[in-house]
This record gives structure tokens, C-alpha cells and sequence, in this order.
């Protein structure tokens, strides 16, 4: 029984270190590209920040700027940035994001730089 509730111990201190080492491999700097809702084309660059948890995502897409707070929940990144539906990301096993917005009218894929 000893050997059990250690080996659980054990298993449960890995996840989460592991969990929280993936959250921050998030922070950095990522080369975003994607499909806006009309089909059209974008390229920017995403800076990520994982403060205590709390995630920040800030964009540059041309002369434009966005901002958003967020939460990583296993492999998943949702992000609100204020529009009436979150990006909702998943962690790639390369460190990459993919993700939707608009509802899922959108996609987006955030490439470490």
C-alpha cells in the first residue's frame, strides 16, 4: 500500500511540474499566421507572458494591436482579447499554437520565433 501512495505521490509532483513547465514554454515570442473570416490572409507577431497562471497574449498585425488575458488548461489556451468569443488555442507538441477565433470562423497558427 506504501509503494502505491508513493509511486501516486510521485506521478501526481511530475504532472505537475510538467504542466507548469509547459506553461512557461508558452512565454515568448511567436510569428503568427491565419485566415480572417473572409478568407483573407494575415501575418504578425504574438508576444506570450505567463505571469503567476495568468496568461498574456498581446498581437501586432499590420498597424494594428490587440491585447488578451487568458488560461492554459491542460493543452488548451483560451484566451479573451474582448471580442464577443475567445482564441482558443491548442498547444502543439513542437511549441506551436493552433487555434480558431471569430467563433471558429477564423483559424490561426503561432510559430515560436
Amino acid at each position: 500500500m506504501v509503494w502505491i501512495v508513493r509511486n501516486l505521490l510521485a506521478a501526481v509532483v511530475l504532472f505537475g511540474l510538467a504542466f507548469g513547465a509547459q506553461a512557461a514554454r508558452l512565454t515568448g515570442a511567436y510569428v503568427a499566421e491565419g485566415r480572417n473570416p473572409d478568407g483573407s490572409a494575415y501575418r504578425g507577431d504574438v508576444v506570450i507572458v505567463d505571469a503567476d497562471g495568468q496568461i498574456g497574449v498581446s498581437w501586432r498585425v499590420g498597424s494594428q494591436a490587440y491585447r488578451g488575458q487568458g488560461a492554459l488548461d491542460g493543452r488548451v489556451l483560451t484566451v479573451d482579447w474582448g471580442s464577443a468569443t475567445p482564441v482558443i488555442y491548442v498547444v502543439m507538441p513542437d511549441g506551436s499554437l493552433h487555434g480558431t477565433w471569430d467563433d471558429g470562423r477564423a483559424l490561426e497558427k503561432l510559430t515560436p520565433d
